[in-house]
């Protein structure tokens, strides 16, 4: 699938997430939605990352923007990182790939010298009209949750 671009209305999904309920991307129009794309639940990147998010939950909040993380964990391995982590956003559970594949972020990855297939960390920032209005492929995970904080801020003002 190719990858989703600026501008594209932003494929719905509902996944299981970590609190036991679904999370429906179409029930969120009209509000600003953080989607963030993470390999696997309890590495080092993706703790930090998903600290990170946490710690501008409220500020998310604050403008109206739903933050969600997703990755191929299972909802019982999202509680388990959740709690052990203290973390405050929502997590969704994307084992069969349905997100995954709809914002194209499975793909070839390359890691000390070694290529295999995995999940691209990316953020989508999907604006209240329901299309894409930024796509960031994650290259350093610090600062980055800042950075989308600032684009939502710029979203709606």
């Amino acid at each position: 699938m190719a990858i989703l671009e600026k501008g594209d209305k932003a494929p719905d999904f509902t996944l299981a997430t970590d609190s036991g309920e679904d999370f429906i991307l179409s029930a969120q129009h009209g509000h600003p939605v953080v989607l963030f794309f993470y390999p696997q639940d309890d590495t080092p990147s993706c703790t930090i990352e998903n600290i990170a998010f946490t710690a501008l939950a409220d500020s998310f909040a604050a403008i109206g923007t739903k933050v969600v993380g997703i990755s191929p964990d299972s909802v019982q391995a999202h509680g388990k990182f959740r709690d052990k982590h203290n973390l405050g956003i929502i997590l969704a559970a994307d084992p069969d790939h349905i997100a995954i594949n709809a914002y194209g972020v499975w793909g070839e990855k390359t890691t000390f010298g070694k290529t295999y297939m995995g999940l691209i960390r990316s953020t989508v920032l999907i604006g209240p009209d329901g299309k894409i209005a930024e796509r960031w492929t994650v290259r350093r995970v610090k600062g980055h949750a800042e950075a989308v904080l600032a684009a939502a801020k710029a979203l709606i003002s």
